[in-house]
């Protein structure tokens, strides 16, 4: 345990992880210093509060326009803080603020640039932003100087950390290590990973009744409020199909030892098997306080970060199998992961622009995995060996001028 606080920079700040990472700073003051704050601007009466309540060295904003009325809203309360705007802040932010800890918690591939810078610095990476690591793949295993340098904040690949720490090595496997090889690598204790899933508002329901779903029915997430795109992603199953390469990435298990199950009250948060036959699994609430909690502090556990389990209440867990058929997501993930480089860009990018064109009423729920597949397969690929940050960026407008020619083909 180190005896000075940890400086932390929170890029995402105003969402959902971000405002819970601060929760657990400000109740741990003696454990966190909070040097760097940064959003995307569409709240900034919310980040100047932050900022208020911080009075971090750094914060930043995606453009000049919020940075204008954030500077405004914030007057003269925050004296010593400087404010960056611009798309490239978040990305100058993990580089320049002086962070032990980067908790990277934005939304979409934009989190690639400040996950890399991040790591260039030797800070500690908490990631929150699955797609930097899904999208960048090898960019991201070789920017990692040392292992533990990267600290999953999902709830299940913080579970699988958790769990794996119950084996062989003590410590856990929670972080690219050097050169992308994690301490898994050529043991034979493990059998699987399996990620849990809530199975989200679609649970159950056949195939071609998905047909129908409205955006309103898709950000209706039964245990989690979220943005539009993770929601979205996590009835469509592709969430749980980028946690899947994540766990992939991250652990170095080969894919088809990556599985998921449906737990709907989502107690379980992952589980990992053993070659014995034994199954670890992490249990706790419904909620992210933890695995935030130990983003920030792994490899060390705070006190009285949630409440746990009450075990003298009667209660039933449910597991069943995720219907492939209706919800072809993960699948297709592997696929993609196994094809080339930069399909898992291509695969990330489609989707994310097909999910803003479901909800411009512009194409139908099923169409975006549709449309994804279609993109897809269309791409041609890059090796591995030429998969370099411009391959990768290329990959994706690529995608994503493909993927809008699709919409705008078939239409809602």
């Amino acid at each position: 345990m180190s005896e000075h606080p940890r400086r932390v920079a929170v890029l995402g700040s105003t969402g959902s992880i971000g405002t819970q990472a601060l929760e657990v700073i400000a109740a741990h003051p003696q454990r966190f210093e909070l040097v760097a704050l940064c959003a995307g601007g569409s709240n900034t009466a919310l980040l100047a509060q932050q900022a208020q309540q911080f009075q971090p060295r750094l914060l930043g904003v995606y453009n000049d326009d919020a940075a204008k009325t954030l500077s405004d809203q914030l007057g003269e309360s925050c004296p010593n803080t400087q404010i960056l705007a611009g798309p490239e802040a978040a990305e100058q932010i993990a580089a320049e603020s002086g962070a032990d800890v980067v908790l990277n918690a934005i939304t979409g591939s934009i989190g690639l640039k400040p996950t890399l810078a991040a790591l260039k610095t030797g800070a500690t990476l908490a990631l929150a932003n699955k797609e930097s690591l899904v999208v960048g793949g090898a960019l991201v295993q070789q920017a990692a100087q040392r292992p533990g340098q990267v600290v999953p904040v999902d709830s299940e690949h913080s579970a699988l950390a958790q769990a794996l720490a119950s084996g062989r090595h003590q410590k856990g496997l929670c972080a690219v290590p050097e050169a992308g090889r994690s301490e898994l690598s050529g043991h034979s204790e493990v059998s699987k990973l399996v990620l849990t899933a809530s199975g989200g508002p679609f649970r159950g329901w056949e195939a071609q009744a998905l047909a129908s779903v409205t955006p309103q029915q898709a950000l209706k997430h039964p245990n989690f409020a979220m943005g539009l795109m993770v929601t979205t992603n996590s009835a469509t199953m592709v969430n749980k199909a980028l946690e899947v390469i994540e766990a992939h990435l991250l652990f170095d298990v080969p894919l088809p030892q990556v599985e998921t199950v449906i737990h709907p009250q989502q107690y379980i948060h992952s589980l990992v098997e053993f070659q014995d036959g034994s199954t670890i699994a992490q249990a706790g609430p419904p909620r992210m306080l933890v695995p935030i909690a130990l983003g920030l502090s792994w490899p060390d556990r705070l006190e009285r970060v949630d409440t746990p389990i009450d075990w003298t209440h009667p209660m039933n867990w449910e597991f069943e199998p995720l219907d492939h058929n209706a919800f072809p997501a993960v699948q297709l993930a592997k696929q993609a992961a196994a094809s080339s480089a930069t399909h898992m860009a291509v695969y990330n990018a489609a989707n994310e622009q097909a999910v803003t064109a479901f909800h411009a009423g512009r194409l139908s729920f099923t169409g975006i995995l549709a449309t994804v597949e279609e993109v897809l397969a269309a791409h041609t690929g890059v090796p591995q060996a030429d998969a370099d940050l411009e391959a990768v960026l290329g990959a994706e407008t690529w995608a994503r001028a493909r993927a809008e020619e699709r919409i705008t083909e078939v239409g809602a």
